[in-house]
């Protein structure tokens, strides 16, 4: 196994952003529905919804906009903030990981290696 860094930005009690939200995020823009993005991640449309719902109250404005049902189905999609969001989630990710490189091959050093 080999360790890994993540990051989650804390809002107050709120975890505004971290891996997992971001992942749903990205889900959710391939599916346009946050039903079948909760779905594709093996967890409950309720879950799902209190993750978006919680991203939602923590920016500025939100980062996804439903459509409710009818005939054709609702749908969900990302506005620009959200996709602007994803990459500055995913370029900060990416800055933090070259910076720490060295830091947590040594870390990793001290880690079991038999779990």
């Amino acid at each position: 196994m080999t360790p890994r860094l993540t990051f989650r930005l804390i809002l107050g009690d709120d975890i505004a952003l971290g891996p997992g939200k971001v992942q749903l995020l990205e889900t959710i823009r391939e599916t346009g529905s946050i039903a079948a993005a909760g779905r594709a991640m093996g967890m409950s449309y309720k879950r799902a919804w209190h993750l978006v719902d919680t991203m939602n109250r923590c920016f500025a404005s939100p980062l996804v906009e439903t459509s409710k049902g009818g005939a054709h189905g609702g749908g969900a999609l990302l506005t620009p903030l959200g996709d602007d969001v994803i990459t500055l989630y995913r370029h900060l990710e990416a800055r933090a990981r070259k910076a720490t490189e060295a830091d947590m091959a040594r870390l990793a050093r001290h880690l079991r290696t038999d779990t």
